[in-house]
């Protein structure tokens, strides 16, 4: 028997290729986004287009929604409901723009959440995956364990975060609802943000500009592959009672000179490259421990970092004459 599951923020990066995957096994998606301008529209457009065009597409439906307007959404779980599991990954993502405004941040990450819980109560739906992030670490020791205190945030957007963490452990406290909490660690490949580096690297190497790097690039992170993330996410709706659970690379950390030296190979280019100040809400190294995402659920990646880059430059360069024109 197929399922239906609510994926939020399906036109992002993540949760598209979560909707995919779900479509693979012949599941109903019925897929929410706001389609907001935080980056380029036509990125967002492109990824629904790729659901729609799916052998299962016919299962994927999209409904233009914001997760803060709460009575939308519980009109939609009405609608379409119920719901074997909603994956909440509709996020304002990006550490530096959460210091510019950030009460969006709050009321996207931590409202939003809270909307969907409340909307879950009064359907009766049981299971809810909540897409987090390893900016929680800041200032911990690595590899970075999922019980680690995480009370210092160093932005708004980790800050945002943690509430929703929180306000998904008093429900299910109180109500018996079953979350895992999945916590990304930098994730890249095909149809990336554009405000991530490995996309911005690409971009700026093939288009022979000039990259911006804050810091002196010896600032590492556990790059993880966008499938491998989207695995670990569809893995993580079996019940768990309350876990958060690490997705990431679980490899030695990769500085960012390290990405830039793989992509000019395979490019074929030189980077040319500005040094920035480094910013003070950046980690200057990330690193999961993923020994429960292998004990709980049976996962752990399995695309190579150079498989991953390769991918990554090929999409790029097969949709190169719209990409150029996105701004970064």
């Amino acid at each position: 028997m197929s399922k239906k599951y609510l994926v939020t923020g399906s036109a992002g990066f993540i949760a598209s290729q979560v909707s995919k995957e779900l479509l693979d096994l012949g599941d109903h998606v019925v897929g929410v986004d706001n389609l907001n301008d935080y980056y380029d529209v036509r990125l967002k457009n492109w990824r629904l287009k790729q659901l729609k065009a799916h052998p299962n597409g016919q299962n994927f439906t999209f409904v233009g929604l914001d997760i803060e307007d709460q009575t939308k959404l519980c009109n939609l779980f009405q609608a379409e409901g119920p719901f074997d599991a909603i994956l909440n990954l509709a996020a304002r993502a990006g550490v530096r723009y959460s210091m510019e405004n950030p009460h969006v941040y709050f009321s996207t990450n931590a409202v939003g959440t809270l909307n969907l819980l409340e909307c879950m109560l009064a359907q009766g739906s049981k299971k809810i995956v909540l897409a987090s992030t390893s900016s929680l670490y800041a200032g911990q020791k690595i590899p970075f364990t999922e019980d680690l205190a995480v009370n210092e945030p160093l932005s708004p957007y980790a800050a945002s975060k943690k509430a929703a963490e929180l306000m998904a452990y008093s429900y299910h406290k109180l109500y018996g609802i079953d979350v895992s909490v999945v916590r990304y660690f930098t994730v890249y490949g095909p149809a990336g943000r554009p405000d991530m580096s490995p996309y911005r690297f690409i971009k700026w190497i093939t288009e022979g500009e000039t990259i911006q790097l804050f810091g002196d690039g010896s600032q590492s992170r556990d790059f993880t592959y966008v499938n491998d993330i989207a695995t670990g996410t569809v893995k993580a709706m079996q019940d768990v009672g309350y876990e958060i659970i690490n997705l990431g690379g679980g490899r030695s950390q990769i500085s960012l000179t390290t990405i830039i030296s793989k992509l000019e190979v395979l490019i074929g280019r030189k980077a040319k490259i500005d040094f920035k100040p480094f910013h003070v809400a950046d980690l200057m190294e990330t690193w999961a421990d993923i020994t429960k995402a292998k004990n709980l659920l049976g996962w752990e990646p399995k695309t190579c970092l150079d498989s991953g880059l390769e991918n990554s430059v090929h999409w790029y360069m097969d949709n190169r004459g719209w990409l150029n024109k996105l701004a970064v």
